[in-house]
């Protein structure tokens, strides 16, 4: 058991655990396990211990002899925050195990449609986003709403621009990605997107690693008269994790593949 993960690094944590009880009484009590002990792991354990849950294992490169169907169903639901070489046989063995699996790794998509599949056909549960932050997500439907009304002014170009800590590896941002694909669902005049070059019907995606930089992503729309510009920046991680968490929370006693579009109706 690693109820007491973090006790070792910060005290306040060994709180958290003393207090699951009183939280059980309020809200539905989870055991949980981690897929990748990265700085968003990090965040989302401390996230989910604060709300009252039990942390069971810690799944890392230095005890992958522990990463097991028996230990997995050991828990109510996993995090996968890992890279995107890894992410797909992580997500794959939560299912083999049917264990909710929540999935925050990004640059693995070209196999999502094999999970919706088992999903589906297996009746396995599984929750993605390309961003958990729930600011980002209202950003989603502000961007969608402002590419409608865009479609009808040729002469504004659009361009999306992100930037995340030097620790990423994959860019564009999967949520640039996400946010690129609504433009393009929208407005008749672009049809794919690109990073850094871009000829006229693709939507140009500058991406940025700088420092320790939790994720900006901006939309502009460019004229010869005036620039429309829409933009979300996280503070830290925190946001992310609660989203993760709540996410979790979601898909309990659930069955199928969900987003934060799920999420956020409830």
């Amino acid at each position: 058991m690693l109820t007491n993960y973090f006790t070792k690094n910060n005290a306040q944590y060994t709180m958290h655990n003393a207090l699951c009880t009183i939280h059980c009484l309020t809200k539905l009590f989870m055991k949980i396990s981690l897929i990748g002990n990265g700085k968003m792991g990090k965040e989302v354990i401390k996230m989910a211990l604060e709300r009252g849950h039990e942390l069971v294992h810690v799944f890392d490169v230095d005890n992958i002899n522990e990463f097991t169907a028996e230990n997995l169903q050991k828990t109510d639901v996993v995090f996968e925050f890992t890279q995107p070489e890894s992410a797909f046989d992580n997500i794959t063995k939560c299912l083999d195990a049917g264990v909710p699996c929540i999935c925050g790794t990004t640059g693995w998509l070209d196999k999502m449609e094999i999970v919706k599949k088992r999903c589906t056909d297996e009746e396995k549960t599984f929750f993605y986003a390309s961003n958990f932050s729930i600011g980002v997500n209202i950003l989603f439907e502000i961007n969608k709403k402002l590419a409608q009304l865009m479609n009808n002014y040729s002469n504004y170009d659009v361009s999306i621009e992100e930037t995340h800590h030097i620790h990423k590896l994959d860019a564009p941002s999967g949520t640039a990605i996400y946010i690129a694909n609504q433009i393009i669902s929208e407005i008749d005049r672009k049809n794919s997107w690109k990073l850094d070059q871009a000829n006229n019907k693709e939507i140009k995606i500058n991406a940025v690693r700088e420092d320790e930089v939790p994720g900006t992503h901006t939309v502009i729309y460019d004229s010869d008269v005036d620039f429309i510009e829409i933009k979300h920046s996280a503070k830290n991680r925190r946001g992310l994790a609660f989203g993760a968490v709540l996410a979790a929370e979601y898909v309990q006693n659930k069955k199928g593949f969900f987003t934060m579009q799920d999420l956020l109706k409830n």
